[in-house]
């Protein structure tokens, strides 16, 4: 009896050692995973080209400001979307569309809701929304289309954004 448990004693250190040693040379990573910039210049010249409105896109950010998502969905509304890391680390996107606006601005800002506040960017004016998830700087007075400046980055952040946004 007292054999046995000497074994089962000695076997548990055997496997102890066995993982201890299997853990200090697997590779870990530390922090957040590195996220990839995305080159958008080919999806923004076929957006530019397919769209009824003027697809606008940031040009002079910079390169802490790092692409990471694209799209355009003729399909689907026209819907063009460029997203991006800011250098605070937060989220911030482009987001236009000729869909039915309340719709398109209610899902883009993640159900923010407007604050009644504007501010002058580039001769525009823009309404600020505020939610849980995601602020926005919407500019609805575009005939035939809605674009919408969000994310989880600050308004600051948003701000530098919509005044980057150049259509041509």
């Amino acid at each position: 009896m007292q054999k046995s448990a000497r074994d089962m004693v000695l076997s548990l250190a055997l496997i102890v050692l066995a993982a201890g040693v299997v853990w200090l040379f697997l590779p870990r990573t530390g922090g957040e995973p590195e996220v990839k910039r995305v080159d958008y210049r080919i999806d923004l010249l076929t957006a530019r080209r397919a769209a009824s409105y003027p697809v606008v896109a940031p040009e002079g950010l910079p390169k802490a400001w790092k692409p990471t998502s694209v799209r355009y969905r003729a399909a689907e509304d026209e819907s063009w979307h460029l997203g991006f890391r800011t250098p605070d680390g937060e989220y911030a996107a482009v987001e236009q569309s000729v869909g039915k606006r309340t719709a398109f601005i209610e899902d883009k800002t993640q159900r923010a809701e407007p604050t009644g506040a504007t501010q002058r960017i580039d001769g525009k004016t823009w309404t600020r929304y505020e939610g849980e998830r995601y602020d926005a700087l919407v500019l609805e007075d575009t005939p035939g289309s809605t674009t919408v400046v969000t994310g989880t980055a600050s308004f600051g952040e948003l701000t530098k954004m919509a005044e980057a946004l150049r259509a041509e």
